[in-house]
């Protein structure tokens, strides 16, 4: 094991200048000449523009230009486009609503962007696009995840008036029916998936640029896959080549998914930055990221479990309505379906399953992939459902998931939603989590929380997400004559750590040290290709991507070392930065072979000068991270607060890569995960469809005393299908603290009779059910 190689507990490199105020965010940023926008927002949630007019706004003192969507369709900019269509379960494909940049004629969230104003400075903007008039003929709103479908709802959209955006299936219903039908046990729960607002650290934000000489836009913007924008602006924006559009992301400040798409001040910073000639700067306050940033989760769940004499599952049906917005985002109806829905096999063995998922329209923000990406959701549903048929089936829940876990001898397993788990020890990850958890002494320190007047539970979720999944990603290692490497990738840090994994993996292939490595992302005009950063892809594929182009550089080198130590390639050995005759100690470093790569006299003939190769990997199928997480907290009758006295998970993640930073991947989604369950509520007002949590004031996030010290450890079972053995980290602590949350504090109050609680668990939420179970178990 190296020193920085792979194992390694390394501190992230790129911190330093990140803690010493010296990182590249995207409002550092200041182009040449730059103006600065500003978006008017519709205040309504749904609402037809009867006239627009802007003529006190372009007098205003500093106004370079006031843009509506009337220019914008003079133009022939193309609108917003949702790339991830799915088929209807009646075959059918599903209508692609359009979604301009500015909206003319009706707006259908509040937030819909209804004009710009372009200035020489961000307040100057501002004030123009208060001067905007605009009448508004304001119309019902359809607003409830639970109400869309029904009869007589206000229509979002006029080509959908039932607000139905796709009515999807995967499974066997029929073989499901056969199943259950004479099932000894049934179990049924309906559950609601609480709608969260993204909110990372660092706002989203563009500069765009045109050069009329080249003919060449730039935007400069915080996103998580430089090349999929660009990709959506040439072909569904502006029609151009790829080669005309050049996109920039630099430091970026967490994204967790809300990051990954184009957006519409994308498109309109390189709109208004060709048609008034200068760099447009475009960056939100907080308050406009909560109402134009896409938002996550949001579905209600119904679920059906069948069981036999044994407790052994039967057949599963899943019944799913999942909120879109008003629009639909780059992937959202992939978030429910492929991305979540696959899911609902969780770690268990069951015989049969279906999943029906509705996509519903609403006048809302629209909805796209969050930390998780559906897997959160679907584990959400399953384990909670774990818990609560324990209960009503008079067992405990460690008990019923021990009875139908997926045994370790079964793998590779086809689950019957068309996943293969290559690998994992469900059993053993619980086993260690409990014991660790002192599952044996928690009734005596339930005992003692009663004795102060509290109501103390213990709580466990047991994971499995797909990450790693397919497409491929690029990776081109170069070394410069200096004998410098750098690293050009295609994936996209947002504070993950990239440049610290990357470079312990170059290090730990090539035996260069940490400090002559460098790492680029996120310029299209420096690195060829790449995906960007989702679904936990980066090491796992990013990561092997890595690997191929090490193992070229390898043989070519080899090839060059053989050149300069007069002997044969094939007696030529490559270990820790060196290429050795083997059996020998005449060696040449790998630094030396780089520098010689440069120079044409010191080759073997016919040998293309450079020492510079690049690698793609298409992953086979997806990979499986999984664990288990248990919480223990403690509720305050009188206040319904709740205090998490311990948190502790037990990980496979397959090989690791770097300890300290999994573990930092870890906290992180566990807070996340956590502030869902207990602290974040959007609430749109039902008639208005006005974002009523539209700020921090009124949305609670966690904060460094939410949660105790988290206590983190993993078995090691290397994945089966990756080259690295690696199963991706980046989602799962928010995918397995919701249920484990839940299930602790319905384990709590379980002596009043309370057998299931919707998230978010804030204070009045727990203080009602409390106070209105109080009664009957007195009775």
């Amino acid at each position: 094991m190296r020193q920085f190689g792979v194992g390694q507990p390394v501190r992230r490199v790129e911190d330093r200048r990140f803690l010493t105020g010296r990182g590249h965010y995207l409002d550092d940023l200041v182009r040449p000449r730059q103006a600065y926008a500003a978006m008017l927002r519709s205040p309504h949630a749904h609402a037809r523009i009867r006239s627009i007019d802007t003529a006190m706004a372009e007098a205003a003192p500093g106004v370079v230009a006031v843009l509506t969507g009337a220019e914008l369709a003079r133009d022939g900019i193309g609108t917003v486009p949702c790339v991830s269509g799915l088929t209807n379960r009646d075959g059918s494909t599903m209508w692609l609503p359009p979604r301009p940049a500015i909206v003319r004629d009706i707006v259908r969230h509040v937030g819909d962007t209804v004009a710009m104003a372009v200035a020489e400075t961000a307040a100057l903007a501002r004030d123009a696009a208060d001067l905007i008039e605009i009448e508004y003929e304001p119309l019902p709103a359809a607003v409830e995840t639970g109400r869309a479908l029904e009869p007589g709802q206000q229509a979002v959209w006029e080509e959908r008036p039932d607000n139905l955006c796709f009515d999807w299936e995967i499974g066997d219903s029929g073989a499901v029916e056969r199943a259950t039908a004479g099932a000894r046990h049934h179990v049924s729960l309906t559950l609601v998936n609480n709608r969260v607002v993204v909110n990372s650290m660092e706002p989203r934000g563009a500069i765009g640029e045109y050069d009329d000489g080249e003919g060449q836009y730039t935007l400069w913007s915080s996103t998580q896959g430089s090349h999929f924008v660009r990709n959506l602006l040439a072909e569904h924006v502006f029609h151009i080549p790829e080669n005309r559009i050049r996109v920039v992301t630099p430091d970026v400040g967490g994204g967790f998914g809300m990051k990954l798409f184009l957006y519409p001040e994308h498109v309109l910073t390189l709109w208004a930055a060709k048609r008034i000639g200068r760099p447009v700067h475009w960056v939100p306050d907080r308050s406009d990221s909560f109402v134009t940033d896409t938002q996550g989760r949001d579905n209600i769940t119904r679920l059906d479990l069948a069981l036999d004499d044994n407790l052994k599952f039967l057949g599963l049906s899943v019944q799913l309505t999942a909120n879109m917005g008003a629009y639909l985002s780059n992937f959202a109806p992939e978030i429910p379906t492929a991305s979540g829905a696959v899911m609902y096999s969780g770690v268990y063995s069951f015989p049969a399953i279906h999943v029906a998922v509705k996509g519903v329209y609403t006048n809302t923000v629209p909805v796209d992939a969050y930390r998780g990406a559906g897997r959160p959701e679907a584990a959400y549903a399953i384990e909670r459902l774990l818990d609560y048929a324990a209960t009503q089936l008079g067992v405990a829940p460690e008990e019923l998931r021990r009875r139908n876990f997926i045994k370790p001898e079964a793998m590779p397993y086809a689950t019957p939603l068309g996943l293969t788990y290559d690998s994992g020890n469900f059993a053993r990850n619980l086993g260690d989590a409990l014991t660790a958890a002192d599952i044996a002494g928690f009734a005596a320190r339930r005992a003692e929380s009663r004795h102060r007047g509290r109501y103390r539970g213990i709580g466990h979720a047991v994971y499995i997400e797909q990450s790693g999944f397919p497409p491929d990603e690029f990776a081109e290692l170069r070394f410069d004559p200096a004998g410098t490497l750098t690293v050009l990738i295609g994936s996209q840090s947002s504070g993950q750590g990239h440049q610290t994994a990357y470079s312990q993996l170059v290090s730990e292939k090539l035996g260069v040290p940490l400090d002559k490595i460098r790492v680029l992302q996120g310029d299209t005009d420096a690195i060829a290709f790449g995906r960007g950063t989702g679904g936990s892809r980066s090491i796992p594929v990013g990561g092997a991507a890595l690997m191929h182009a090490g193992d070229k550089l390898i043989a070519k080198g080899k090839t060059i070392a053989a050149h300069l130590l007069e002997a044969a390639e094939a007696d030529i050995v490559y270990d820790d930065g060196q290429f050795t005759i083997g059996g020998t100690d005449r060696a040449v470093t790998i630094e030396a072979v780089a520098r010689a790569a440069f120079n044409p006299a010191q080759l073997p003939v016919g040998l293309e000068p450079g020492f510079a190769e690049s690698g793609h990997f298409t992953p086979p199928s997806p990979t499986f991270p999984n664990g288990c997480h248990v919480c223990e907290l403690e509720i305050d009758p009188d206040t319904g607060h709740v205090d998490v006295l311990r948190y502790l998970v037990v990980d496979d993640f397959g090989q690791v890569i770097n300890p300290l930073m999994l573990a930092g991947q870890v906290h992180g989604g566990i807070a996340q995960g956590i502030g869902q369950a207990m602290l974040e509520r959007t609430v749109y007002e039902p008639e208005s469809g006005q974002l009523l949590s539209g700020n921090l004031t009124d949305y609670a996030v966690p904060h460094a005393d939410t949660l105790p010290a988290i206590e983190f450890s993993y078995n090691v079972v290397p994945c089966r299908t990756n080259p690295l053995g690696v199963k991706g980290a980046g989602e799962a602590g928010a995918i397995g603290s919701p249920p484990a949350f839940i299930n602790a504090a319905v384990n709590a109050l379980s002596e009043l009779g309370i057998d299931h609680l919707d998230m978010p668990l804030l204070p009045e939420r727990l203080w009602r059910a409390i106070r209105d179970a109080a009664p009957a178990k007195a009775a």
